[in-house]
């Protein structure tokens, strides 16, 4: 991967999209290189949460590179849409948590990328928009799907329509981000956050992940379900008995296993 970057810490890794100069603007390389990315995540079962940010201070993502897209015809169009599509797709559904930091513009295609992750937090400079239709496009990364998702469609509406920016506070206030941070604070937060959740059992975690995901896509009767058999199939892990022997005999439990 030539335009992420991935760190390890421990159980956590930090991958950090690097394009400064092109304030990480998502072309057909990045995307590709996300792939990637989740590949080796995937391939990794030490890696137990990740925080995906943007390098320097001006941009988480900037948005797709305009000017790749800027020639497209309407089938490559739609061919650029579905490569990213796919990308943040597997991102949202990879089976750890994900944790976006976002360190400023968060516009298209950067907004989209962080709605991908399970959960947002922001820098007080950060800045989200979906400003396609000023640019005479629709957002083509989900951003019509996971915004009206995360916002309702109102708002969602409002802001695609109008193509405006909205600031950290605005962001937070409709519940687009969980918290917003000081820049000097942000990625602490983060990986304080993913060594928080590292520290919990993963397959519990991960099972916690899926019935959220599964159980939206479905209705309640199918959705209980769906959290009976991943409840079910924590029973008998070494993690599930060693949390609640600990927890009967009074004591810390002794690291999780992922087991």
């Amino acid at each position: 991967m030539t335009n992420v970057l991935l760190e390890k810490k421990g159980n956590i890794a930090v991958a950090t999209i690097n394009r400064p100069k092109a304030l990480n603007a998502l072309n057909s390389d990045v995307l590709t290189d996300l792939g990637e990315l989740v590949d080796i995540v995937n391939a990794d079962s030490e890696i137990r949460a990740l925080v995906i940010t943007g390098s320097g201070e001006k941009a988480f993502v900037a948005g797709a590179d305009i000017g790749e897209m800027s020639t497209l015809t309407p089938e490559e169009g739609e061919a650029f849409g579905k490569h990213g599509n796919d990308v943040f797709r597997r991102i949202e559904t990879l089976p750890i948590p994900t944790i976006a930091a976002i360190n400023g513009f968060a516009l298209g295609g950067g907004c989209e990328l962080s709605m991908s992750c399970d959960i947002r937090i922001c820098a007080d400079t950060a800045v989200f928009g979906q400003p396609e239709t000023g640019l005479g496009i629709t957002p083509g990364f989900g951003g019509t799907q996971r915004l009206a998702r995360l916002v309702g469609p109102g708002m969602a509406k409002q802001l695609i329509y109008t193509a405006k920016n909205i600031k950290a506070d605005e962001a937070l206030r409709i519940g687009l981000v969980n918290a917003v941070y000081p820049l000097e604070e942000l990625m602490a937060a983060a990986e304080k956050l993913a060594e928080t959740i590292a520290k919990n059992a993963p397959i519990a975690v991960r099972a916690c992940k899926k019935a959220i995901n599964d159980g939206l896509e479905v209705k309640m009767d199918d959705a209980i379900v769906i959290e009976e058999k991943l409840f079910g199939s924590c029973f008998k892990t070494a993690d599930q008995i060693e949390g609640m022997s600990a927890f009967l005999e009074k004591r810390k439990h002794e690291p999780y296993q992922n087991k």
